[in-house]
């Protein structure tokens, strides 16, 4: 993923340059953002669980310990 590397420093250099500072941490929440959107399958997936919850095709957080209590 060296193009994508490239292009977030190139754009944290502009920031800079322009007297626009980023935090690091800003930085790198830039960066796993810019991750997912570039990751197709990922979103894909997103899309696919959000129909899923939509429709009802899920199961509540205290439901999925009960069931695991069971076994």
């Amino acid at each position: 993923m060296v193009e994508y590397d490239e292009f977030m420093e190139r754009q944290y250099r502009f920031l800079q340059e322009k007297d626009k500072f980023v935090s690091l941490d800003e930085y790198e929440s830039m960066k796993s953002t810019l991750e997912v959107l570039s990751d197709t399958e990922l979103l894909q997936q997103i899309e696919e669980s959000k129909e899923d919850y939509k429709a009802g095709r899920y199961k509540k957080l205290h439901d999925l310990i009960k069931e695991s209590e069971k076994e």
